[in-house]
C-alpha cells in the first residue's frame, strides 16, 4: 500500500510512519517541514521503504502537493497528522494566532485531501484518517488556553463527517481519531512540565492499526482515543 502521512518529522507522526514501514509491502510517503527529522526517519526505516518530502502545508498549494504525490499513481491511505498547538488565553490571543492555527490544522487537511482524491480513486479500499483532538470532541472537558486549537480540531471533526458523506459513492472512507493527551514535543512546548499518560509510540500503534483496518467497519466516525473521561 502507498501511505501518505503528514507531520512525520516528530512525535506521533514519526512513530506512526516507522510502524507502517515495518511492513515491507507498504510504501510510506512522509511529509514534514523538518528536513533533518525526515532524514532520520528514512535512516531508521527497517525496510528502506520510506520516501520523504520537505513540505510546508501552509505555504504549499494543492497543485504542488498533487504533483509531488502524482508519481505514485495510487494512494491507499492518507493520515492527516500535521498540526499546530499554541497555548494562549482567548483574551490574549490574536487574529494572527487564530489564522495560523486554522491554516495548519484545517486548511492543511483540506489541501491534502483535495490533492490525493484523484489518486485514491484507483485504490481498492482508500482511507483518509484525520487526526483530531478530544478538545474538539463535543461534551468533553475543555482546558484554558486551547480555544483556538480546540475550535480548529472541532472543524476537522465536522469536515470528516461531511467528506465521508460526499465521498461514499467513490468508496473513499473518511474517519477522525480524536486523541487525548500524548507525550510529544508539541505538547511539552505548549505545557512545560506536564506529563501525559500515553506515549507517542503507544498512540502510534493505535493509529497505524486503525489506518490499515478501521475503514472496513467505520466511515464518517469521530472516535475518541483517550484513557481519561469525559
Amino acid at each position: 500500500m502507498n501511505i501518505v502521512i503528514t507531520g512525520a518529522g516528530r512525535g506521533i507522526g514519526y512513530e506512526t510512519a516507522l510502524l507502517l514501514a515495518a511492513d515491507a509491502n507498504n510504501r510510506v510517503i512522509a511529509l514534514s517541514r523538518n528536513a533533518d527529522a525526515l532524514a532520520a526517519l528514512q535512516q531508521h526505516a527497517p525496510n528502506g521503504n520510506v520516501d520523504v518530502y520537505v513540505c510546508d502545508l501552509v505555504a504549499a498549494t494543492v497543485p504542488e502537493i498533487a504533483d509531488l504525490l502524482g508519481t505514485y499513481g495510487t494512494i491507499d491511505i492518507l493520515i492527516n497528522n500535521a498540526g499546530l498547538l499554541v497555548n494562549s488565553s482567548f483574551a490574549d490571543s490574536t487574529p494572527a494566532e487564530w489564522q495560523r492555527m486554522w491554516d495548519t490544522n484545517v486548511m492543511g487537511v483540506v489541501k491534502m485531501v483535495q490533492a490525493v482524491l484523484p489518486l485514491m480513486r484507483g485504490a481498492s479500499q482508500p482511507h483518509i484518517v484525520n487526526i483530531g483532538s478530544m478538545g474538539g470532541f463535543q461534551g468533553t472537558a475543555k482546558f484554558p488556553g486551547l480555544a483556538a486549537y480546540s475550535a480548529s480540531k472541532a472543524a476537522v471533526a465536522n469536515l470528516t463527517e461531511c467528506l465521508a458523506e460526499e465521498l461514499k459513492d467513490q468508496n473513499i472512507k473518511v474517519n477522525c481519531l480524536a486523541l487525548g493527551a500524548v507525550n510529544t514535543e508539541m505538547l511539552h512546548e505548549a505545557f512545560p512540565g506536564y506529563v501525559a499518560p500515553v506515549s507517542a509510540t503507544d498512540m502510534a500503534r493505535y493509529i497505524a492499526s486503525f489506518a490499515v483496518a478501521g475503514h472496513y467497519v467505520m466511515n464518517g466516525k469521530i472516535i475518541p482515543v483517550s484513557i481519561s473521561t469525559p
